[in-house]
C-alpha cells in the first residue's frame, strides 16, 4: 500500500533497522516458547539455575520488543511531520484557481482527518510488523516440531485469515464512503461557523441547515461508522474464536489421531496462544491502515501542485516600466447547463507610477481582472508581458512578488514583514500607523501584532499597514474604502493615495466612489467582461454619477 511504499522510498534504512529489531524480538519470543518447552515443561533438577535464565530471557525480550516498537513509532512521527509539511507546501504552491475549485472544506478535511488517519496508521504499524514477524518465526518453529500438524493447523489458520480479510474488505468500503461524507460534514461545519450571524437572524434557515443539510449527512456518517465497526468486530471475534479452535485441533491431532506427543501438542497450544495477541493486534491495525489508504487516495484526488522545497522569493525585475495584458481571456468552468462567466479579450498597459481606477457593476469582471493582473489567475489565451517580455510558466511565481493586494475577502496575518521577509522599516511603520489612525488601536510584540480583533474598516487599515511594510512595486485595492466612514474615505483618496504614489507605488484601485475619480490618472471600466478606458466626456459623466452609469449599462 501507499504508506509502506513511501516509507520504503524515503526511510528505507531506518525501516530495515526496525525490521531487524522486530526479527530479533520475534526470535526471542520463539526462544521463550522453546525454553518453556525444553526446560520447564518437564521436571528439572536445578530450579534456581533455570529461573535466572528464564527471567533474563524475558527481560531481554521486553527490552528488544519495546525498542523495536518505539523505533517504528518514532519513525512514524517523523514521517507524519514530513507528510503534513509537504501537504501544506503543496497547498501553498497550488494555483488559486485549483484551490478555489477544491474548496476550503476539502482542504481542511485533508489537513485534519487525512493526516490524522495516516498518523494513527503509523502508530499501529508496529503491531502489524510485530505480528507478521512473530507469525513467520512461530511457523518455522512449529514446522520443525511437526510438519504434519503444522500443515493442518496452517490450513485452519489460512481459512480463518481469508474469511477475516473478506470482512476487512467490507470495512474498507465503508471507510471510503465515510470519507466522502466527512467532506460534506466539513462544508456543513463551515456554513454553521461562517454563517453564524445570518443564522442567528433567521431561525428558519438555521433549522433548514440543521435538519435538511447537516442531519442527513450526520446520519449517513453514523450508519457507515456502525457498519464499518460491525465488520471490524466480526473479523476480530472470528479470528479470536477460530484461534482458540486451532488449539483444539492441535490436541485432537496429537491425542486423537496420534500424530504427535502430548508435549508437542502443548507446545503448539502455547505457541498459538502466544501468537493470538499479536495477531489480534495486527488484525486490529488493519482498519487504521485502510483509513490511511483512503486518506492517501483523498489527498491524491486533490490534484495539488507537486512538492518543491524552494519558495522562489525574488521578483522578475525591480526596474520594470510597463506591465501589459495582451489579448488576455479567461473563462470559469461551466456549471451544469450554464456556461461559465468569461472576460476578454483584454488589452491593458500599466505604466510604472500610475494611479488607475477600475469601475464596473457587480459581476462585470473586476475581481477576475484583478486576479489576472496580479497573476493569481493565468490567462487561458493571450499573454502578460513585463517590458515587452512575455511571461513563461516558470515566471509566474516571481511575477506575483511585484504585488501587494487587499481584497474584499482579505485574511489578516499578525506579523509585519519587510520587502524580503525581514523586519519592516520602523520609521515607515510609525508614519503609516499615524496616517491610518491606528497607533492607539494596535499592540505589538516585536513585529507581531497581538490584537487583530478589529472592526471591518480597521481590519482594512491594518491590511494597508501590512501592504505598505512589504514595499512592493504595485498595490491593488479592491473596494478598500467601502468599509470606511465618510471622513476617512476622504482621507484615503485625498491624502493616502498621494502618499502611496510618493512611495513609488503603481496603484490599481477598484472603486465606486465617483466623487474621487479625479485622483486617478486613468479611469477603466469593466462592462460584461470587456474592458474600456473612459476619457473625455465619458470620464466626466462617470465622475458625476458612477452609480447611474452602471445602471444604464445593465
Amino acid at each position: 500500500m501507499e504508506l509502506l511504499r513511501i516509507v520504503w522510498r524515503d526511510y528505507r534504512w531506518q525501516f530495515v533497522a526496525v525490521v531487524l529489531l522486530s526479527l530479533t524480538s520475534a526470535g526471542l519470543g520463539i526462544g521463550v516458547i522453546a525454553f518453556i518447552n525444553q526446560r520447564l515443561l518437564g521436571t528439572f533438577t536445578y530450579p534456581w539455575r533455570i529461573l535466572p535464565e528464564f527471567l533474563g530471557l524475558i527481560a531481554l525480550l521486553l527490552v528488544i520488543t519495546l525498542a523495536s516498537q518505539l523505533a517504528l513509532t518514532t519513525l512514524g512521527h517523523h514521517f507524519v511531520y514530513r507528510l503534513r509539511g509537504q501537504l501544506i507546501k503543496r497547498i501553498l504552491d497550488t494555483n488559486i484557481e485549483r484551490a478555489e475549485q477544491i474548496g476550503s472544506a476539502r482542504l481542511l478535511a485533508s489537513l485534519s482527518t487525512d493526516v490524522s488517519s495516516v498518523t494513527v496508521a503509523f502508530i499501529r504499524l508496529p503491531e502489524l510488523v510485530q505480528g507478521g514477524v512473530l507469525t513467520i518465526g512461530a511457523t518455522l518453529y512449529l514446522a520443525w516440531l511437526s510438519p504434519a500438524m503444522l500443515g493442518v493447523t496452517a490450513l485452519w489458520v489460512i481459512v480463518t485469515v481469508l474469511v477475516g480479510m473478506r470482512l476487512v474488505a467490507r470495512v474498507y468500503g465503508h471507510m471510503a464512503k465515510l470519507r466522502e461524507i466527512q467532506d460534506r460534514l466539513y462544508a456543513d461545519y463551515q456554513s454553521v461557523i461562517e454563517g453564524r450571524k445570518e443564522l442567528a437572524l433567521n431561525r428558519d434557515r438555521a433549522e433548514w441547515l440543521y435538519r435538511d443539510v447537516y442531519t442527513p449527512n450526520a446520519k449517513d456518517c453514523r450508519r457507515h461508522f456502525i457498519l464499518g465497526d460491525t465488520y471490524h468486530l466480526s473479523a476480530v471475534n472470528w479470528f479470536n474464536i477460530m484461534m482458540l479452535g486451532a488449539i483444539g485441533v492441535a490436541f485432537f491431532l496429537a491425542n486423537g489421531l496420534g500424530w504427535a506427543s502430548g508435549q508437542v501438542a502443548t507446545t503448539f497450544s502455547l505457541t498459538l496462544l502466544f501468537l493470538r495477541a499479536p495477531l489480534m493486534q495486527a488484525i486490529g491495525a488493519f482498519p487504521t491502515l485502510i483509513n490511511a489508504r483512503v486518506a492517501f487516495e483523498k489527498i491524491s484526488s486533490l490534484d495539488l501542485a507537486e512538492h518543491r522545497e524552494a519558495f522562489g522569493h525574488s521578483a522578475l525585475r525591480h526596474d520594470w516600466q510597463e506591465l501589459t495584458l495582451e489579448q488576455v481571456s479567461y473563462r470559469y468552468p461551466d456549471e451544469e447547463s450554464r456556461a461559465g462567466f468569461a472576460i476578454g479579450p483584454i488589452d491593458l498597459t500599466l505604466k510604472r507610477g500610475e494611479v488607475v481606477f477600475l469601475i464596473g457593476g457587480n459581476g462585470s469582471g473586476k475581481s477576475t481582472l484583478a486576479r489576472l493582473l496580479t497573476g493569481l489567475y493565468q490567462p487561458q489565451s493571450g499573454c502578460v508581458r513585463v517590458d515587452g517580455r512575455p511571461l513563461q510558466e516558470e515566471d509566474w511565481t516571481r511575477y506575483r512578488q511585484h504585488f501587494s493586494a487587499i481584497y474584499t475577502d482579505l485574511h489578516l496575518f499578525d506579523r509585519l514583514m519587510g520587502p524580503a521577509g525581514e523586519s519592516p522599516d520602523s520609521g515607515l511603520v510609525e508614519e503609516w500607523l499615524a496616517a491610518l489612525g491606528m497607533r492607539s488601536k494596535l499592540d505589538f510584540d516585536g513585529d507581531r501584532i497581538t490584537n487583530v480583533n478589529l472592526s471591518q474598516g480597521q481590519r482594512k487599515r491594518l491590511a494597508m499597514l501590512l501592504a505598505v511594510a512589504e514595499q512592493r512595486d504595485l498595490l491593488l485595492l479592491d473596494e478598500w474604502a467601502a468599509d470606511q466612514d465618510p471622513q476617512f474615505r476622504r482621507v484615503f483618496y485625498r491624502e493616502l493615495l498621494p502618499q502611496l504614489r510618493a512611495l513609488g507605488k503603481t496603484l490599481v484601485v477598484i472603486s465606486h466612489d465617483d466623487h474621487y475619480f479625479d485622483q486617478a490618472d486613468r479611469l477603466l471600466e469593466m462592462r460584461q467582461g470587456q474592458l474600456v478606458e473612459l476619457t473625455g466626456e465619458q470620464r466626466e459623466a462617470a465622475s458625476r454619477d458612477a452609480v447611474a452609469r452602471v445602471a444604464e449599462l445593465r
